[in-house]
């Protein structure tokens, strides 16, 4: 499976966003936040000032990636503008 944006890298599903400020970053974060919960997958991420980097991977299916990464995955590249 291919989802736009995003790469394999080290056994995961992989992007990174930029944001104009911090604040932005951050709303974007929380908004992945909800959708990651309702999906019951939550994302690896880190957030440096006005950049945040996220990787999946399925931990129930020891770390690989599968069809709920890249269901997450083209769940947050949709909210991006």
């Amino acid at each position: 499976m291919n989802t736009p944006g995003w790469i394999e890298k080290n056994g995961k599903l992989c992007r990174s966003f930029t944001f104009a400020d911090f604040t932005e970053a951050f709303a974007f974060m929380t908004r992945v936040a909800f959708i990651a919960e309702k999906q019951n997958h939550h994302p690896e991420w880190t957030n440096v000032y006005n950049t945040v980097r996220i990787e999946l991977s399925t931990h129930d299916a020891d770390g690989t990636i599968t069809d709920k990464d890249h269901k997450l995955a083209d769940a947050i590249s949709r909210i991006m503008p």
